[in-house]
């Protein structure tokens, strides 16, 4: 097992406390105060109360970082330091249907080094505050789960493999185009799931749970973990023409070290078909 550095440790306290609240708040959720923030896109006074909670553990450790939340938006830091990207909770809908499966995602992105902009992400975590999962990564030293070393699937073939997406809903998506990449996918592999977090379906494609993961239209906040995660377990994270960065959120393709480019292949001739 690696040592677990003292930033992880940080960020884990961090969202095991907001978990706990959520936890709470999850069991009463008929009590939820709930307020419409767009088309089919909730915020709950949980998701507020998490992120509160987070900023106050990660300000208290790490003062001059920046920030960019997904309620608050951005809060900057010293420039020449890190800052948090965080979701404090991915699968909004999930919980307010009471369906149990959501999660906490930080992540850890470093300056660019001419100061334009952010680069690498260096370290991240998904905790998921039902199941007790905590899934991290830092950059060069693998990712994990608790204290059990991941690697993406062994399965080369995509007959057997299990593929997660994120589908289209009101005012999010091209169903259009993610229907062209279903139709061409689906008959080709043993099964594709929707479960409502872009975040877990990372970690499981890191953990090998799943072979392969696309989405579009997410941001920063849902996938800055988890592209993170998948990458030091042995996989890609790309865009659907392929290209890598430290961040894909607009469009999201992530695979083991086999299929992913199998994937890729599919999706591209979807988009042309």
């Amino acid at each position: 097992m690696a040592a677990i550095s003292g930033l992880i440790r940080v960020i884990e306290k961090a969202a095991r406390k907001a978990g706990n609240r959520l936890r709470r708040d999850f069991g009463e959720i008929e009590h939820l105060q709930v307020s419409r923030k767009g088309p089919a896109d909730f915020v709950s006074k949980a998701d507020q109360a998490s992120e509160r909670t987070i900023w106050d553990e990660l300000r208290a450790a790490r003062p001059d970082w920046g920030f960019l939340f997904e309620e608050a938006g951005e809060i900057e830091g010293d420039p020449t330091l890190p800052r948090f990207i965080v979701d404090p909770l991915d699968g909004t809908t999930n919980f307010l249907h009471g369906i149990p499966h959501f999660a906490i995602s930080i992540a850890v992105q470093e300056p660019r080094l001419d100061g334009k902009g952010w680069g690498e992400v260096t370290a991240g975590l998904i905790y998921n505050p039902v199941t007790d999962e905590s899934y991290w990564a830092e950059k060069a030293r693998g990712a994990w789960l608790q204290d059990r070393r991941l690697r993406v699937s062994s399965r080369r073939h995509l007959d057997e493999s299990l593929i997660a997406t994120g589908i289209p809903f009101a005012g999010h998506g091209d169903a259009g185009q993610w229907t062209k990449i279903y139709h061409a996918l689906a008959p080709q592999v043993a099964g594709i799931r929707r479960f409502g977090s872009a975040a877990l379906d990372l970690a499981w494609v890191a953990s090998g749970r799943y072979e392969g993961f696309w989405e579009a239209d997410l941001k920063p906040w849902d996938t800055a973990a988890g592209c993170l995660l998948v990458r030091e377990a042995g996989g890609f994270v790309s865009d659907w023409k392929g290209r890598s960065s430290p961040i894909c959120d607009t469009e999201v393709l992530a695979g083991n070290d086999v299929l992913h480019s199998r994937l890729h292949k599919i999706v591209a001739g979807a988009l042309k078909a």
